[in-house]
């Protein structure tokens, strides 16, 4: 690696004088032809300064730790890494990334590197909202979770997640801002997301504030958020003589599985079945024909917050109460969703 020592030899002068230069320490104590001859030099050669020794001196190496539970690995959480990155970059600092891929057992020794390369905050991202196991991190280096709240509720740490009861809400209020009153909800069964219960509250709540009763029996659930977990729960729905008219799924795959068996059915979207999903994924809410009406996952902007709350924490201190917060979800319109009135006379019905 390039020194200040190959740049003093170089220039022919003392390590010291390299160092008030590339320090801009050199005003009147360093010939201003000199100086220039520094920094010619310094760019030609390509020296770039050590950041990891100037942090050691300074206690700022303005470097922010992420460790990632499969965010890296999969593109449909990559927005939050994204985000952080570029919230990072935007306050001078450096984003450094270590990714488990699920295993929870290289989390300590993940830990411990970041550690020790000196980082001013730490966030821990996760690839779904869920509750999150904190690592042993010092109480002097600011802590933000990322998609995930703290399972043994610690006060002191601050945390962002999807704001999933407002986009279940908007996402059923959009349904029946259409006019649709038989109105689905395909969620999951698995309590390892948590959620499920979110999102079913938004839909409850929406219908009541519309004055529509919640009916039992169009909340169905898949065994996990596939396209080939929907499919069962969407064969079983649409063909029963009351079929809904409209379905808000739990996830944009199993949206995708009922698009799948409304073809098999021989169902037409919109105009014989509305849907909105959730998540907004890439290549997958795009791709369906036609595009599916879905809510976003506001993954880029929650990486972003955390960044800039891990280094707000940097420059603020302990004293700063923590922060928590929910993000909106907003509703991406694409072409699955018509009016109810076109389900008239189709298999649906009408209260």
């Amino acid at each position: 690696m390039l020194t200040m020592r190959d740049i003093a030899t170089h220039v022919g002068v003392s390590v010291s004088t390299v160092s008030l230069v590339l320090n801009d320490r050199d005003g009147g104590r360093v010939r201003a032809d000199v100086a220039q001859r520094i920094r010619q030099v310094a760019d030609e050669l390509g020296y770039v300064p050590n950041l990891l020794a100037r942090g050691l001196k300074t206690r700022q190496t303005r470097t922010i730790g992420l460790l990632s539970d499969r965010v890296a690995s999969i593109p449909f959480g990559g927005q939050m890494l994204a985000g952080a990155q570029v919230a990072a970059a935007e306050e001078g600092f450096l984003l450094m990334l270590i990714d488990t891929a699920g295993n929870h057992e290289l989390d300590s020794p993940a830990v411990k590197a970041l550690l020790q390369r000196n980082i001013e905050g730490f966030i821990v991202a996760a690839e779904f909202h869920r509750d999150v196991d904190l690592p042993l991190v010092p109480a002097s280096v600011p802590t933000v979770v990322l998609n995930g709240r703290p399972r043994n509720g610690d006060s002191t740490v601050d945390w962002v997640v999807p704001d999933e009861v407002g986009g279940a809400f908007a996402a059923t209020q959009y349904l029946i801002q259409a006019g649709h009153r038989r109105i689905a909800f395909c969620n999951v069964s698995s309590s390892e997301f948590v959620a499920r219960s979110l999102r079913l509250a938004g839909y409850e709540a929406a219908l009541s504030e519309s004055g529509i009763p919640v009916d039992p029996s169009l909340i169905v659930e898949a065994a996990e958020p596939s396209a080939a977990a929907g499919r069962l729960p969407a064969l079983e729905i649409l063909q029963r003589s009351d079929r809904p008219t409209a379905v808000f799924c739990f996830s944009d795959q199993i949206a995708f599985g009922f698009y799948q068996a409304a073809h098999q059915l021989g169902l037409q979207i919109p105009d014989d079945l509305s849907i909105v999903g959730f998540d907004n994924r890439q290549y997958v809410a795009d791709s369906l024909l036609p595009g599916l009406t879905t809510i976003q996952l506001p993954h880029r902007e929650m990486g972003a917050w955390a960044a800039k709350q891990a280094i707000a924490r940097t420059r603020a201190g302990s004293d700063q109460a923590p922060a928590h917060r929910l993000m909106p979800c907003p509703v991406i319109e694409r072409d699955s969703v018509g009016p109810a009135t076109a389900h008239i006379g189709r298999g649906g019905s009408m209260p």
